[in-house]
Order: C-alpha cells, then structure tokens, then sequence
C-alpha cells in the first residue's frame, strides 16, 4: 500500500518525497557518520560538503562575528556584509553551521566536545595551525582515537612552498 503523503505538513511532504533512500531504494553510504568541518574558503569545505551529498552529517564550524571566509564573497572578489554570496552556498549546503572561536580556551572546549561525538575532521588551514591552537590531530586523537582526521593545504604538508 503506497504511503498518501499529500496530507502532510510541507516539510514532511518534501522529506517524502525526496528521500533517497526511498527513491533510489538504497541506503546513503555515509549515513551515520558525523564529520566536524574547521575549513575556510573553498578546498575544506568542499571535501565536507561532499561528504554530506554522501549522507553524513556535517557540523561546519565558522569564526563568531564574521562567519566563514567565502560568506560574503560576491563574483567580483567584494566583500558586502549581509550578503550570502552563491560560493559559500555551493560549498556548504546540506551542513549545520555553528560559531565558535576555536582560539579560545572556550572554544577549544567545545571543540573537543564536538571531536568526542564526531567521526571525521576535516581541516586546511596553514600546516601546523591547529597544532599550535591544541587541535591537531596529536591532540585530538587522544580525546577520540577512532577520528579521522582530513588535514590538506593547497601547498601540502611540507616542503618549500606549504607555508
């Protein structure tokens, strides 16, 4: 007996209708994994937002008062304040978005309470960076050994350009 979803609530109706697991009869590959995105710009919240497209549920974390790098960028490399520019949507749909200062004794706290529920970390901030904030992957693994952490920068890791 097919389900009648034209009596529901809207939100529920479009959940309906577009679940993929309904629809494509298969389960998404990553439901069930929770990742934790402290990405910037493009390269970190792309990998995340793919992840997300596959199922997981991603947490993006973005600095308090101005938000993520790419929030307000416009086409034309401008920066307008209240604007939500189409790269960041392109880079972080399908994510819960929270704000926390990560520099902070604060913000670290909530980070590793975050990291303690999480799976996946996905980063790419200058190598080293997170390290010296005490978010690292040394760090971090000892609050949760089974996290994976994704840590890339457009110049690697090391060598004569990674800074």
């Amino acid at each position: 007996m097919e389900k009648d979803i034209e009596s529901l609530p809207y939100t529920e109706f479009i959940r309906e209708l577009m679940n993929p697991e309904e629809i494509f009869e298969k389960p998404e590959p990553l439901k069930g994994i929770r990742v934790l995105d402290v990405g910037t710009l493009i390269f970190g919240p792309m990998v995340a937002t793919y992840l997300a497209e596959f199922g997981a549920e991603v947490i993006h974390v973005e600095m308090p008062g101005r938000g993520d790098t790419m929030r307000p960028l416009t086409p034309f490399a401008d920066f307008h304040k209240g604007v939500l520019a189409a790269g960041f949507e392109a880079t972080n749909n399908s994510k819960y978005h929270v704000a926390i200062d990560m520099r902070t004794p604060e913000g670290k706290e909530l980070i590793y309470r975050l990291v303690r529920k999480c799976d996946v970390l996905v980063e790419n901030y200058r190598p080293g960076t997170l390290d010296r904030w005490g978010l690292g992957y040394r760090q971090l693994s000892k609050i949760n050994p089974r996290l994976v952490y994704i840590s890339m920068s457009g110049f690697g890791q090391w060598g004569p350009l990674f800074t």
